[in-house]
């Protein structure tokens, strides 16, 4: 997943926005953030998201509410980039993320 952040500032605390691109056949990494709040607005692509263990079929056009402390990945399953933007309230910090997956056998 490659994700470029778009506005993120000490001086703007209320909301971060970020570019994600996942190319096909990836998922990402199970993950929950920690006191915040992301919206994924889909701009490109289609694929399945996971939220708080429930799958759905997304595509451009389309957005998800993603409660702060939920478990959340996305996967591309199509053969186009799947691109979306990243809304996050209040503002993304690092140490908000929490890496929920298992170690794999």
């Amino acid at each position: 997943c490659f994700i470029t952040e778009l506005h993120n500032a000490d001086l703007s605390p209320d909301a971060t926005l970020a570019l994600a691109r996942v190319t096909p056949g990836v998922e990402t990494q199970l993950h929950s953030l920690t006191g915040v709040t992301e919206v994924y607005i889909l701009r490109k692509g289609s694929g399945v998201i996971e939220v708080g263990g429930v799958q759905r079929r997304v595509a451009a056009g389309e957005q998800a509410v993603i409660a702060a402390g939920v478990a959340q990945r996305i996967r591309n399953d199509g053969a186009d980039d799947l691109e979306f933007y990243c809304l996050c309230t209040p503002r993304f910090r690092p140490d908000c993320y929490v890496n929920l997956e298992r170690a794999r056998p």
